[in-house]
């Protein structure tokens, strides 16, 4: 793995990618005119310094200007620093360090991807930090709310956004269109409330409750609004939490993270098939494992693509493309698609073939286009998923507690 690659991408968005112009946020609580807020929030984490002692060691740190310090000044004058950031920085890394170390490795696998996007449609580059405290770059990662992906969408918010979910697929968990999606929804927020710190709190809690709430504090400022009873700790403490984690991410040396291994950047092909084919095949076909095939493809949630599109655009590994489509030619009337058949007996049921087989309800619904209150005749023949091929792929991993990210479809705009 190309770790030094992919650092430099992390440490090198400030510089390559062109920062859109966006108003700083009011009342940030700390006012860091003598542009010395990076050097403080290093200070404070290395030195091990209170927030009160502040004011005594400006002119020390001042000595010692860092190279990246520039970015890091603009990124806190523009979403704000104060005693919540400060506590989070510590939070990432003093008390869960390593943990937070795993999520920066992660992430060197979605940054180059993500950054295209966020460039492409205008947004702010350091917005691709975001996953850190919605997913920690996991794409299985799912909520208490049930939401899911790399961007924590819940399915009401996904499928508004253009995020297919069905018994096949969840497109929650595809990298890239979830990014899509991400930027969509948070272009919206923004338009709304013309502040990207607002813009993430509605993100987290809903943009009806963020209206809401503005309304009854009478203010139009997030650092205001997170003084007041009128939204919750989660949200209090996502937008301070979200600052921390992007400085650190723009600098983790900076804030004692050492010898980070970035996972690799994605790199693949892309082909379109006009048929169902088990992933087990398609790896075959590529000369790959089945788990990279997965890993590239997270929305798969069965054991195949699904059979109910007329065609599949499938991610396979970089330089396997030509492999796969000559493999495929080659195939000739080998079957692709594997599926069970079972003969109806008198007085079955769905529910009952499912309990037998293992399988739920709704697995046999979907091969066979029934509903759950459908009749089966007796010696009538259905499908049913193969066995010994698992049919579901779970969502691997709990995202809890204060940074986990709950997405409200914005029912409505008051």
């Amino acid at each position: 793995m190309c770790r030094l690659i992919s650092l430099c991408i992390l440490l090198s968005l400030t510089i390559i990618i062109a920062e859109p112009s966006y108003p700083a946020e009011k009342d940030a609580l700390i006012d860091f005119s003598s542009s010395c807020e990076y050097t403080f929030a290093q200070g404070l984490l290395q030195k091990g310094i209170s927030h009160a002692s502040y004011e005594s060691i400006i002119s020390e740190e001042l000595k010692s200007p860092d190279a990246r310090k520039l970015a890091i000044e603009t990124f806190y004058k523009t979403y704000g620093f104060n005693k919540a950031v400060e506590e989070s920085l510590y939070f990432f890394s003093r008390r869960i360090k390593e943990g937070f170390t795993t999520l920066l490795s992660r992430s060197g696998r979605y940054i180059s991807m993500m950054s295209e996007i966020l460039k492409e449609k205008n947004l702010p580059p350091e917005l691709v930090f975001l996953p850190l405290i919605e997913s920690g770059f996991n794409p299985y990662a799912l909520s208490p709310k049930k939401a899911s992906g790399l961007w924590q969408f819940i399915p009401s918010t996904a499928k508004r956004y253009g995020l297919k979910i069905d018994w096949w697929v969840d497109e929650r968990r595809d990298p890239v269109k979830a990014t899509l999606a991400a930027t969509k929804y948070l272009s919206e927020l923004y338009s709304i409330f013309g502040s990207w710190n607002l813009a993430l709190a509605a993100y987290n809690a809903g943009e009806g409750k963020i209206m809401r709430a503005l309304g009854k504090a009478k203010t139009d400022n997030f650092w205001v609004l997170r003084n007041t009873k009128y939204i919750k700790k989660e949200t209090k403490n996502y937008v301070p939490s979200y600052i921390a984690a992007t400085a650190i991410a723009k600098d983790p040396e900076g804030f004692g993270f050492q010898d980070i291994n970035y996972h690799e950047p994605m790199a693949y092909d892309e082909v379109t098939i006009n048929s169902p084919m088990d992933i087990e095949i398609i790896a075959r076909y590529a000369g790959v494992d089945v788990k990279e095939i997965r890993e590239l493809n997270p929305e798969l949630k069965r054991w195949c693509t699904p059979p109910n599109v007329s065609s599949y655009n499938l991610r396979i590994p970089a330089n396997t493309k030509e492999r796969f489509l000559a493999n495929l030619s080659n195939a000739g009337d080998v079957k692709h698609f594997s599926v069970g058949h079972y003969t109806v007996n008198k007085g079955d049921t769905l529910k009952k073939i499912a309990t037998r087989r293992g399988i739920s309800v709704e697995a046999i619904c979907e091969l066979n286009s029934l509903n759950k209150d459908s009749r089966l005749q007796a010696g009538s023949t259905i499908l049913v998923p193969p066995k010994g091929i698992a049919p579901l792929v779970k969502d691997t991993e709990r995202v809890k507690g204060k940074f986990s990210g709950k997405k409200k479809s914005p029912k409505s705009k008051v």
